[in-house]
């Protein structure tokens, strides 16, 4: 394996200057995830810790994430209808969409403080504009045919933009809120560096401040592990409410 062979010989990666020598050994990560999940006859800060640690930080996620697509896809359709909506949200949006979320730290420490809120915050603010900008593609790229066959049909607005757009939009909504779910896993770190003492971004930041470099890539493995099931179940429950559609991969 790459990995042990580099950590081995101190290879050090070209451009990127990384030196192999100072990454924890696998055996040693894998070790350290054993010990993580199910303790071991020698405990330490980490021993047992997963489950409590996982299930603060889905909690967190799962929060912001909901927070996030509840405004922002019924915000992203009506701006992708309706021009008003569309002048007068645009501007905000892509205003303050490039600040990432590492500038609106002090000032959520600020105004919110530290600990859950603050992190719950992070996350929906974050997870929102991917959200709102494939809603608002979904929404203006649906047929006008569409719409025309609707109106036809005597349905209200309302009963287009229900039966009609939102449909319509599906796919391109889904696709953001695929991205917004992997952007508030990234961003859950950040949020947990201060101030919280329970989650999985709090173990990493203690892992490094104790130079525990086999925790770090142990909470790295589990992030990523817990990014790839919650766009599975989101991806599962979307095609289950779509009655299996073949709208998404």
């Amino acid at each position: 394996m790459f990995w042990q062979v580099g950590q081995q010989n101190a290879w050090e990666v070209p451009v990127v200057g990384i030196r192999m020598e100072y990454l924890p050994a696998p055996a040693d990560v894998i070790t350290a995830l054993w010990n993580y999940a199910f303790g071991s006859a020698d405990p330490d800060a980490f021993s047992g810790e997963l489950w409590i640690n996982l299930g603060a930080s889905s909690l967190r996620v799962l929060t912001g994430f909901a927070i996030a697509a509840a405004i922002a896809i019924p915000l992203g359709i009506l701006m992708g209808r309706y021009y008003t909506m569309d002048s007068l949200f645009d501007p905000f949006i892509n205003l303050f969409r490039p600040i990432p979320a590492t500038a609106w730290v002090p000032l959520v420490g600020l105004l919110i403080g530290w600990g859950d809120q603050a992190t719950v915050f992070l996350i929906a603010l974050s997870a929102f504009f991917p959200i709102v900008l494939g809603a608002i593609s979904g929404s203006k790229e649906v047929p006008p045919r569409l719409i025309e066959a609707g109106q036809m049909l005597g349905a209200r607005k309302w009963e287009v933009l229900a039966q009609v757009v939102v449909p319509a939009s599906a796919a391109a909504v889904m696709n953001g809120l695929r991205v917004g779910l992997g952007i508030a896993w990234v961003v859950l770190v950040l949020g947990e560096s201060v101030g919280v003492s329970v989650g999985l971004g709090a173990d990493i930041i203690l892992a490094r401040d104790v130079v525990r470099t086999d925790q770090v890539v142990v909470g790295m493995i589990v992030i990523g592990a817990a990014g790839f099931l919650s766009d599975r179940l989101l991806v599962g429950a979307f095609r289950l409410g779509t009655r299996g559609r073949p709208l998404i991969k």
